[in-house]
């Protein structure tokens, strides 16, 4: 295949004008500027007056959350949680995941995504939407212990994971939902599963004032320390929204190798909080970019999301410097590729 004379080719060494891209077996086999010969064979697509750039990552979103889309609005995370969401998930059946992560994938395929990083329940459901549909997709089952169902969770995890190995477009990560929801022994046993199956881990933290707090009463120390402390952290843990970490936290999760999701929109929705992306990135902490669920954002467009990350970081920080269009679109591809370990993010 040939994409022909394109007006911007978006690469990660900048933006090439008057490109043209040679496609062999599904895979970028060069980027051009003469096609003397090549336009004579396999299909061409005129890129004429057109960009070419790389398929966004949604680093982190709950699919099927589409079904709740604009329910518990105006509520603090912790309360949108216990009294909306986690009581109405509860009467959710496979066939409502199925249906909800269709609608999702056929959203973030119309506004540019092509892989997305997803925590949810009956994650087979999810990974039949996703074969379906063509996008790539790193799952993982949502994982908590507080009413003592922990290892029937856990149990269904590994089960989905290996049903679906080996499937294209398909991988699997493990999904403790948060310090909050989950005990230490139960983070632990997740984290050698991980290591066992040589799988990452999924995982929400410091996304509210009310986390740290929690945490500083129960363990004395802030999440990412206690992340820390009983040796959860490694570079297989993907953090998502992380927005009241202090100084000693970004240090810790950069030596750790943790990536971070920052949620913008869903964290503006919430009143969560401002991820400090500027300074993690200035601390080597590999960022990347994510909408969230559509209940905490209203919409799964990455798009959107990159806008609006850019400028929150430049009035947080009061820098217009601060998350350059640049950055930005490495956040939302290059980066969220790394972070989930697949082989996509850039031309």
């Amino acid at each position: 295949m040939l994409i022909k004379n394109a007006r911007f080719v978006v690469t990660p060494k900048g933006i090439e004008k008057n490109k043209s891209i040679v496609i062999e077996d599904s895979i970028i086999d060069s980027i051009t500027s003469s096609t003397a010969g090549l336009d004579k064979t396999g299909d061409v697509i005129d890129g004429s007056g057109s960009i070419v750039m790389p398929g966004l990552i949604n680093a982190h979103t709950h699919a099927a959350m589409t079904l709740f889309r604009g329910y518990g609005d105006d509520t603090p995370l912790h309360e949108w949680l216990e009294k909306k969401i986690f009581p109405v998930e509860e009467k959710l059946k496979p066939k409502d995941i199925y249906w909800g992560s269709l609608l999702a994938i056929i959203e973030m395929i119309k506004s540019g995504t092509t892989c997305f990083n997803d925590m949810y329940y009956f994650m087979s459901e999810v990974a039949k939407a996703v074969k379906k549909t063509g996008i790539r997709a790193v799952l993982s089952r949502g994982l908590m212990d507080m009413d003592g169902r922990g290892g029937e969770r856990l149990k269904e995890a590994v089960s989905e994971m290996k049903e679906w190995s080996g499937k294209p477009r398909i991988e699997w990560m493990f999904g403790p939902h948060a310090i909050y929801t989950c005990s230490e022994d139960f983070l632990l046993r997740i984290k050698d599963l991980a290591e066992k199956y040589d799988k990452r881990i999924h995982i929400h933290l410091s996304e509210t004032k009310k986390e740290v707090k929690d945490c500083l009463r129960e363990h004395e120390k802030r999440p990412a320390e206690y992340l820390d402390d009983i040796g959860f952290l490694s570079d297989r843990v993907v953090a998502a929204h992380c927005c009241w970490l202090n100084n000693n936290e970004i240090k810790i999760l950069s030596r750790n190798g943790v990536s971070v999701v920052y949620n913008p929109i869903s964290n503006m929705k919430l009143a969560s909080g401002i991820a400090p992306v500027f300074e993690m990135m200035k601390k080597k902490v590999q960022v990347c970019l994510g909408t969230d669920g559509a209940a905490s954002n209203n919409n799964l467009d990455m798009f959107e999301e990159m806008k609006v990350a850019s400028l929150l970081q430049k009035i947080s920080i009061k820098d217009t410097t601060a998350l350059k269009a640049t950055d930005t679109i490495m956040l939302a591809t290059l980066n969220g590729a790394k972070a989930l370990g697949v082989d996509s993010g850039s031309i």
